[in-house]
């Protein structure tokens, strides 16, 4: 008897090997609109969650092993879940940036100095209130 593991699964279609950074949505909507500001490029695929609170980018795989900023969170995925085609990625989230749109995963050293000058950009408007 043959066994299969999921992601061998010929009806189930494989992700891509990644990790996800998720972050605030305030502060992923900033860095967003920072990376695409920026030379090329830069932004991967990005999921949002169904209330809109956190968005999601994904990462090159290995990226979890090493990820320390503060106020977001990095995830192995191996794949799990996530499906790279325009069509919702998983219940209960969306494409802010869909596949396509995209290079495959954001550079997690451009995120990081993105979601720095995104936290940055934000306390310095709160503190005009």
């Amino acid at each position: 008897m043959m066994t299969t593991s999921r992601k061998n699964d010929p009806l189930e279609p494989a992700g891509p090997d990644c990790d996800v950074v998720t972050v605030p949505a305030r502060q992923g909507l900033e860095a967003v609109d920072i990376l695409r500001r920026g030379a090329g490029d830069a932004v991967g695929p990005v999921l949002h969650d169904g209330g809109c609170d956190t968005l999601g980018f994904l990462v090159p795989p290995g990226t979890a092993a090493a990820w320390d900023v503060p106020g977001s969170v990095c995830t192995e995925t191996d794949g799990r879940g996530i499906r790279l085609t325009p069509d919702r990625p998983a219940e209960g989230s969306d494409w802010l940036v869909p596949p396509g749109e995209a290079d495959l995963a954001t550079d997690p050293a451009v995120l990081r100095e993105a979601l720095g000058q995104a936290q940055r950009m934000i306390e310095a408007a709160d503190s005009c209130r």
